[in-house]
């Protein structure tokens, strides 16, 4: 608090202070350097500040330096203590520090004259002279400043704004009464709508017929402002560990890389991508593209147990789908050597042992500590052969690292004893690293720049970077973002796993669940998809998503993208006395009414048509705008609308109904014109519901049940429907827009005598379509 209060610091500017611990400690550290009875200027005060907010803890030996130079008024402004802080941190991983450089980058003892000043300020008025004579006191000063204090570095501001206001006031003179008018500002008119975008290529995925103006227009346009460290200066990044190695690891990896940003996306083959899993996939593959880089497809294959090939064909499958395209498809399995190696180095310096606490003994934060953690090394090194050599019992040793991680665990495993085949090595191996010993590695392996993951893992950032520390190997830099969290699903492997065993879904790609699979087969995009991601942004705060959300990127997508046609889900036939011509006609319809230069369809018109039962009504208030037997309504495409003759029920229903067609004219319209079909052909349709009636199913306040209890009924209903005959030759995942009705998409279950048709969802709410 004193020394606090020796800064000139405000008592609620004390109280922030105090809440940050490191700073606080920086603050009292500062304050041990200065030499006894010293006191601070006040121009020296906000400096000293200054320097202990922004130094990095890489940085924190040249605090002394700051200090010190702060005192002998070599470091005098803002300015030059920011180029400091850039100057050391830059240099963090060199072997030796020169001050000299370091005064000389700083502009320590550099003055700036007057007539320097001024002569600066003349030559850049003349630049634009015109402008400002034209402009007068309306022309942006800012600019001006701008380009005078990259040409004086450092000069002093006060003195360099009063010097350009004095030679502006001597252009311009006094103001004028119009100088002191306010200028309306300008109406901005609404952006121009753009032509919709052509398919993404595997590098750059396109988010197309999105009309939403805010946020970015694609993944990449995200990724491209995202503030990253650059390869190669990894040093740069908060928490990063610096070693006296540093600087020759990061030289080797440049050499090998060239400089180019690498990033992989790890998933485990043991299961299908989620929806999580798609802003990873668009994250980790579109900074790479953002800056021209490369990223990996890696599988972390590290559990032979729940491995299967299958997976790992439906992982490669869905990246694919979403447009990209990896720059080397890899497996933790290439590296068991290596990784296996490393384990030995890791024993040999003592960083790790062979312990046998069983599973259950090491489970949890607050552990007994190993008695076998200070066994001799040669003992470790014996014992971890043998465990390779499957001479000890599966669960009966393990390799721990000796490290605490910031979560409190204590001594993570490293290798556990499976005697399971692998799916790529067979029995090769029977000892299997984990993911916190193998993730770190195989990315210094692989040479990755930014390790890019969830805050999840956010705990085992000091692990991944003491174990590349520890055997002296590159270090890449591992970036945390909050998960995607969708509302009213689950996406655990382990619960989706049970909602197929219980029979409540089919398989993972059933489209009532948010698996990457099911959403394409439900019908989704992976434009759609692309746009969600990045519409959700990349930050560090946990949330969670209403599945409108994707919904509605969706719509915006398909809007554009899914051609129109008709169909009824729920046929009512109408036969028309006065049918006009010999027999069945074509009519020519647009694929996409609002743009009929995208291409046409033909449908039949016949003596028979259908009509969505809903669009009749017996009994009718005057709200109802569509067909009643007291009033006609519009066939669309045709000009002519339907008018009741007569009404065939059986018992319960009607079965048909007898209807004449009139010509629709200037004087005699109906008030609505509703959708049909004529020799339709018939087809299966699928209307799935939501699965889960609570936001959150794993939320034991609200469904104390468990998540199978939360599970709604009646979520998938089937109707047999009549569509436009033009679709028979339709193949799968082919896209429709059901005029009046929805979203649909050709089910892989559709044989060639049989289609069927997923919802994948419904158009947006309009309540002139709803009556």
């Amino acid at each position: 608090m004193e020394h606090l209060t020796s800064l000139g610091l405000n008592e609620q500017k004390i109280k922030e202070t105090l809440k940050n611990a490191t700073l606080t400690a920086t603050i009292s550290r500062a304050f041990s350097y200065l030499p006894p009875g010293v006191e601070l200027s006040s121009a020296q005060k906000p400096l000293i500040f200054q320097a202990c907010s922004k130094l990095k803890p890489q940085s924190a030996q040249f605090l002394e330096l700051i200090v010190r130079k702060i005192l002998d008024n070599s470091l005098d402004t803002s300015l030059r203590v920011d180029t400091a802080l850039e100057y050391v941190l830059a240099n963090v991983t060199k072997a030796t520090f020169n001050e000299a450089d370091f005064d000389a980058a700083c502009g320590v003892g550099v003055v700036v004259t007057p007539e320097e000043i001024e002569k600066a300020v003349e030559t850049t008025i003349a630049k634009y002279r015109d402008d400002i004579v034209e402009q007068r006191y309306r022309f942006n000063v800012g600019k001006l400043l701008v380009e005078l204090r990259a040409a004086l570095p450092w000069v002093d501001g006060k003195a360099l704004k009063s010097e350009v206001d004095v030679q502006i006031f001597d252009l311009l003179g006094p103001k004028t009464v119009a100088d002191e008018e306010k200028v309306a500002k300008k109406r901005r008119d609404p952006p121009a709508a753009s032509a919709p975008q052509k398919e993404g290529s595997a590098a750059e995925p396109a988010i197309i017929g999105s009309n939403r103006t805010e946020g970015p227009r694609t993944m990449v346009d995200l990724m491209r402002n995202v503030d990253f460290h650059r390869p190669g200066e990894n040093f740069k990044t908060d928490g990063y560990v610096v070693t006296p190695q540093t600087e020759r690891l990061l030289k080797e990896h440049l050499q090998r890389t060239g400089g180019k940003v690498r990033t992989r996306f790890p998933p485990e083959p043991n299961g299908i991508l989620h929806i999580g899993h798609a802003k990873a996939i668009n994250i980790n593959f579109a900074y790479a593209t953002a800056n021209e880089g490369v990223c990996f497809l890696r599988y972390d294959d590290t559990n032979p147990e729940k491995e299967e090939e299958k997976f790992v064909k439906g992982i490669r499958d869905i990246v694919e789908w979403l447009g990209y395209k990896p720059f080397k498809v890899t497996y933790s399995s290439d590296y068991f050597q290596e990784l296996y190696d490393f384990a030995v180095q890791l024993i040999k310096q003592d960083m790790a042992y062979v312990c046998h606490q069983t599973a259950e003994q090491m489970k949890g934060f607050t552990t007994e500590p190993s008695k076998w953690r200070n066994r001799p090394i040669a003992e470790s090194l014996q014992l971890f052969e043998d465990m390779k050599n499957g001479k000890i019992d599966e669960g009966a040793a393990t390799l721990r690292m000796k490290i605490t991680l910031e979560e409190g665990k204590i001594d993570p495993v490293a290798y556990r004893i499976k005697f399971v085949p692998h799916h790529r090595t067979g029995t090769k191996w029977c000892i299997y690293p984990t993911y916190d010993y193998t993730h770190c590695l195989c990315d210094s392996l692989e040479d990755i720049t930014h390790s890019l993951c969830t805050k999840e893992f956010q705990s085992r950032r000091s692990s991944y970077y003491w174990l590349c520390n520890a055997l002296n190997i590159y270090c890449p830099v591992q970036w945390e973002y909050a998960r995607l969290n969708v509302n009213y699903t689950v996406v655990s492997k382990r619960k989706i796993n049970k909602l197929i065993t219980e029979n409540i879904v089919n398989d993972w790609d059933d489209p009532r669940l948010f698996t990457l699979s099911a959403l394409r087969r439900k019908g989704y995009p992976a434009e759609a998809i692309n746009n969600f991601c990045a519409q959700m942004g990349l930050t560090g705060a946990q949330t969670s998503i209403d599945p409108a959300a994707l919904e509605a990127s969706a719509r915006d997508v398909l809007n554009v993208t899914a051609p129109r046609t008709m169909a009824v889900l729920e046929p009512l036939k109408i036969t028309i006395l006065n049918y006009p011509h010999e027999g069945p006609i074509q009519v020519s319809v647009a694929d996409f009414p609002n743009m009929p230069e995208k291409g046409t369809h033909m449908v039949w018109f016949d003596r028979v048509v259908y009509i969505e039962r809903s669009d009749f009504m017996a009994n009718a208030d005057k709200t109802f705008r569509r067909l009643t037997p007291g009033q006609p309504v519009g066939l669309k495409y045709i000009g002519s609308m339907l008018r009741v003759e007569s009404v065939v029920r059986n018992s319960s229903s009607v079965d048909e109904l007898v209807c004449r067609i009139e010509p629709c004219t200037a004087t005699e319209k109906p008030k609505a014109y509703i959708h049909w079909v004529s020799k339709p052909v018939p087809v299966e349709v699928r209307l799935y519901e939501r699965l889960f009636i609570h936001k959150n199913p794993e939320d034991s306040n609200d469904v104390p049940g468990g998540f199978l209890s939360d599970c709604a009924t009646d979520t998938i209903r089937t109707v047999c429907g009549y569509v436009d005959a033009h679709v028979s030759s339709s193949k799968v995942y082919d896209k429709y827009q059901f005029e009046r009705i929805g979203y649909f998409s050709v089910d892989p279950d559709s044989r060639n005598d049989q289609l069927v048709f997923n919802r994948t969802v419904t158009l947006k709410e309009d309540t002139g379509k709803t009556n």
